[in-house]
């Protein structure tokens, strides 16, 4: 039997993004982010909320980048998501990751997170605070390729933010096959 839990408890997990930025003074900065998403084959859609130092960031330069949260640096990510870039300049410099200059965008790599998507701003609604990206470029640590070059999420082992008891978990295990399982339904 099912249980009503309403649209408020949020009960899904969200993919734990990190944004980075670089603020007005060069220096590097990031942001926790949880309701985000590839929305086409190279555009990034993610909600951002205007009070976040990240986005005149953003605005300011036209570029950012994502980076997928990984379990061996989730300290430093908790702290960059509880800590306010308004409030605490250098809150990337406490938080002990290293940034790395882009050679895409005008916008910091995580150094310690293997995984990057460098993206151009394409727009931002003031009323829904809804970021759009341009992923111009992707880039990986050779750890967490396969034997053919390509991605693998097994070895990236991203994080995702349970957003009803705010936890972090570890996608690490593939269960199935897309595009394929579900043909033994097919006649």
């Amino acid at each position: 039997m099912r249980k009503n839990l309403g649209v408020k408890t949020y009960l899904y997990p969200q993919p734990t993004l990190v944004i980075a930025t670089y603020n007005e003074d060069g220096t590097p900065n990031a942001m926790v982010a949880a309701w985000g998403s590839v929305s086409d084959t190279n555009q990034i859609a993610i909600y951002v909320a205007k009070s976040h130092k990240t986005m005149p960031n953003i605005l300011a330069r036209k570029a950012f980048t994502v980076s997928m949260a990984t379990a061996k640096n989730i300290k430093a990510i908790d702290y960059l998501g509880v800590t306010s870039g308004n409030k605490v300049a250098d809150k990337f410099a406490k938080s002990g990751l290293t940034a790395v200059k882009s050679e895409n965008v005008d916008a910091p790599l995580i150094a310690e997170l293997p995984l990057a998507l460098e993206c151009k701003m394409v727009s931002y609604d003031d009323e829904s605070e809804l970021l759009l990206g341009e992923i111009v470029n992707v880039t990986a640590d050779e750890s967490v390729l396969d034997s053919d070059g390509k991605l693998s999420v097994e070895k990236l082992a991203p994080v995702c933010y349970d957003t009803a008891g705010h936890g972090y978990y570890v996608m690490e295990r593939r269960v199935g096959n897309a595009f394929s399982d579900g043909k033994t339904f097919c006649p």
